[in-house]
């Protein structure tokens, strides 16, 4: 028999699942669905007073109540073969002990005899053969279809479940009217040599029972947890403020999304605070129209008939205007006080300007702008360039010879061309006399 489709896991001999050892209750819930946490199981409970009903889940998270009377040793996870009317079927111990008393107050269900004991642990050959009977599922259910096409009649077929004794199906469909199907049984009791059952279920249950994907990324709430199906109204939409798109606002099952339940409490609350606005808001600009309300931050947004931007008024400021208007006074805006607020801080300001001027003043003494600090930078560095030049002409001048001063004054007049030789001499000498100054100061070894 093959165990769980998500984690590829097989069952042993015994039936337990070799992969995650959880004897069939996966942690993560992704192998069975609407899985129920015991979170009684860890504590020592008496044996003389334990519970007697058990939960058993078959396909697609259909689970009922049956009484283990042979008083037999049973975890979450067994497969058990149970009483049912004409046969016996095979099922999966969901819970068990006192959270099984809870489930059943929550679901009406009275501790009688009417309800149905279990017989035995399933064994390896029992299994084997609710295995057989679970592969005629597809075929029976495209051939059943084909036999619905044929007669014409308005209901869709959703799925099969086969009894583990191969002697019963339950067919499961949805229709919108009452559907005569007593020559469809007749054709399939005749074709597949069995017992028919037809059920009829609603398009959430139909969706519960396939399962799938929702439009928040997760697994549906119908086919993991939620068991109840409440009426869900499009002014639960109305009251959270959604776009009526039906796109939007249904579920796969073709109706209203049950998530919008469960806000609609803290929604109802919020609106308690909220003033309701039936007429435009009288303004001796002109008459406010509510556009948008914001019901958590309690603010409202108004427009007026020949202006396109939308301004935003608490809520209190809306009791107040609707006050006047109700005496027969128009306030000058919607936000009147605002701007008085805004009035009153100028003429603070405006007190407060000659201080802020006298501070300037003395701002601008002591911190010197950037542009003067530049012009001092630059002066310093021109002197410290004059300085540099006039030290080096004055070397030059010591390191001339004095014989023949005129002569050479003479000669550097007529001729002009020969200044530059005999400048570079002159520094090939001063960098001679640099040279030997050098080896002289250096320290001796």
């Amino acid at each position: 028999m093959s165990g769980c489709s998500s984690c590829s896991t097989l069952t042993a001999a015994e039936g337990n699942v070799l992969g995650c050892n959880r004897n069939g209750g996966c942690d993560s819930g992704g192998c069975n669905k609407k899985n129920v946490f015991d979170w009684l199981s860890n504590m020592d409970m008496p044996r003389e007073d334990t519970f007697d009903v058990l939960e058993v889940r078959f396909k697609n998270g259909r689970k009922d109540f049956y009484r283990n009377t042979n008083d037999l040793e049973l975890y979450p996870g067994d497969p058990v073969v149970i009483d049912v009317p004409n046969g016996h079927h095979i099922g999966y111990i969901s819970l068990q002990g006192e959270l099984v008393r809870l489930q059943m107050q929550k679901k009406k269900v009275k501790n009688n005899d009417d309800i149905r004991s279990i017989y035995r642990v399933a064994t390896q050959k029992d299994l084997e053969k609710f295995e057989t009977a679970k592969n005629r599922e597809n075929t029976t259910l495209f051939r059943t279809r084909e036999i619905i096409d044929k007669l014409k009649l308005q209901m869709k077929l959703t799925d099969i479940e086969f009894q583990a004794d191969n002697s019963k199906a339950t067919f499961y469909y949805s229709a919108d009217e009452r559907v005569d199907f007593r020559e469809l049984i007749k054709q399939l009791a005749g074709e597949f040599r069995i017992r028919v059952e037809m059920r009829q279920i609603s398009l959430r249950q139909e969706a519960s029972r396939l399962g799938g994907i929702g439009s928040c990324g997760r697994e549906l709430c119908c086919s993991t947890w939620l068991s109840e199906f409440k009426s869900v109204s499009t002014s639960a939409a109305r009251y959270q403020n959604l776009s009526l798109n039906p796109s939007k606002l249904s579920g796969q099952c073709g109706r209203l999304k049950c998530c919008l339940n469960y806000e609609l409490e803290t929604y109802m609350d919020a609106l308690g605070d909220i003033p309701k606005v039936d007429k435009p808001l009288l303004t001796e600009k002109g008459e406010a129209r509510l556009q948008k309300t914001d019901i958590f931050r309690k603010i409202m947004w108004f427009g007026y008939k020949n202006e396109n931007a939308w301004i935003s008024v608490d809520t209190d400021r809306v009791v107040e205007i609707q006050k006047l208007n109700a005496r027969g006074q128009k306030p000058e805006s919607l936000k009147e006080e605002l701007v008085e607020i805004e009035s009153s801080n100028a003429d603070f300001l405006s007190l407060n300007n000659d201080l802020d001027r006298i501070d300037k003043k003395y701002r601008k003494k002591n911190k010197p702008n950037n542009k003067a600090r530049r012009r001092n930078r630059s002066k310093t560095n021109n002197n410290l360039v004059s300085k540099q030049n006039n030290n080096s002409n004055q070397q030059k001048e010591n390191t001339k010879p004095k014989n023949n001063k005129s002569k050479a004054k003479g000669e550097q007049n007529k001729n002009p061309e020969n200044n530059q030789p005999k400048n570079q001499n002159h520094r090939s000498k001063n960098q001679g006399n640099r040279r030997n100054r050098n080896r002289n100061t250096k320290p001796k070894k």
